[in-house]
């Protein structure tokens, strides 16, 4: 077909392929590469469970923690506690605390990763803070738990045996808040001397 068609339409359909065929890359690419490193723990990512890890070993890691925002956000966020040791295979609870100094609701996202990257595919948590979106109210602060556990399979991986702290980092950044958030909900007072007839 397109050797009967004129070099220059032909050159043409082709350059317009490629274009499509970019952009359409382009768009895929970006949950392509979260969907790869959730699976892989490629790039830091973590992994996610249902429930806590059956064996638990005799041996410790440390896992710190970070917490720091964008430029944009307004917030204050920091880890509670810096550092923990737990055994490999227990299940840890961490805290982060967000305050909201503005005299506006803010709504935040947090993306996250570990350091190093190579214990990325043994790092799991259970339930995080980071799966939802967070709205903090004018003046409203709180502490956000993490549950995890580092899998215990990290003792026989050719690079992961050689680790012996992980540093789990959060960065918050501000996301668009719905009309429905912004404004407070608040129910007005009933006065029941009022409701007599």
């Amino acid at each position: 077909m397109f050797s009967k068609m004129d070099p220059a339409k032909r050159t043409l359909t082709m350059l317009c392929a490629m274009v499509f065929t970019m952009v359409g890359l382009s768009f895929a690419s970006v949950p392509l590469y979260d969907w790869f490193c959730r699976v892989t723990g490629y790039g830091g990512a973590t992994l996610e469970a249902d429930a806590a890890s059956d064996v638990i070993l005799d041996q410790t890691i440390k896992v710190r923690f970070d917490g720091s925002l964008t430029s944009e956000m307004a917030w204050e966020f920091k880890p509670v506690e810096r550092e923990m040791e737990i055994r490999i295979g227990e299940t840890g609870l961490a805290f982060y605390e967000a305050y909201n100094p503005t005299n506006r609701p803010i709504a935040g996202s947090a993306s996250y990763n570990v350091f190093p990257f190579t214990a990325g595919g043994f790092f799991t948590k259970i339930d995080c803070f980071c799966f939802e979106e967070q709205v903090l109210q004018p003046g409203e602060r709180v502490q956000m738990p993490v549950t995890f556990y580092v899998d215990p399979e990290i003792v026989d991986d050719r690079d992961g045996k050689y680790i012996d702290a992980i540093t789990l980092s959060y960065t918050f950044y501000e996301i668009p808040l719905e009309d429905t958030q912004a404004a407070l909900d608040i129910a007005p007072v009933s006065d029941e001397n009022n409701d007599i007839n």
